[in-house]
């Protein structure tokens, strides 16, 4: 049986929820991380020694960075489902989650953290808008290449759309001004519609905000 450590407010946890739906496979999960504590043990340490979530045992099997985890499922238990068939379709879902990884997910979460982690005395709307400059600039990207397909790779869902997909709920559900991504937004219609997404990506943040102080 497949395990999964990793609480589930996580989106790097979830974006490994969510392929793992998609590839109906069976799997334990486990609660570590945030609230849930447990990355200072001993047993998780020597899973993964960067004390970060999600970790992934399946058999003998260990790994840790979700996306290092979500192209061993793919290739391990989904290469004609998910992963791609050829060469240049999987280069192209290697090449959208690096720019994920690099060009938003960085900023990405300094929005949510601004919006949603801190209190509202502690927020700096210098670094929220910094964050949102480069956020949005990626987004105009991602909107055009969309204009010519349903997903990154064509007709279904593959690796590459994963990365960015999963921080949509959060994109759509936070409290900001969003430019208009007419693509972005048919995308993400399209995605609730999915079980798999709506079931592990559709999930409430609420716990991870900060409490605001009160006199």
């Amino acid at each position: 049986m497949i395990k999964l450590f990793g609480r589930s407010t996580s989106i790097n946890v979830q974006k490994v929820m969510w392929v793992l739906a998609e590839l109906n496979l069976k799997y334990d999960r486990f609660d570590v991380g945030g609230a849930f504590g447990g990355l200072n043990d001993a047993e998780y340490i020597a899973l993964n020694p960067h004390q970060k979530v999600p970790t992934l045992v399946d058999d003998t099997v260990v790994l840790w960075e979700s996306n290092a985890i979500l192209r061993y499922l793919a290739d391990a238990y989904g290469r004609d489902v998910i992963f791609g068939t050829t060469p240049a379709a999987r280069g192209t879902s290697d090449m959208w989650m690096e720019w994920y990884q690099n060009s938003v997910y960085p900023n990405f979460q300094a929005i949510f953290h601004q919006k949603v982690r801190l209190r509202s005395t502690e927020r700096s709307s210098d670094v929220l808008a910094r964050a949102q400059d480069v956020v949005f600039k990626q987004f105009s990207l991602f909107d055009s290449k969309l204009e010519s397909t349903e997903f990154i790779n064509g007709d279904h869902l593959t690796l590459g759309d994963v990365p960015m997909a999963a921080c949509l709920y959060r994109y759509f559900t936070m409290d900001i001004e969003r430019p208009d991504y007419p693509q972005i937004a048919r995308y993400y219609e399209s995605l609730t519609q999915r079980s798999t997404f709506s079931e592990n990506v559709m999930i409430n943040y609420d716990s991870l905000r900060t409490p605001e102080l009160t006199d």
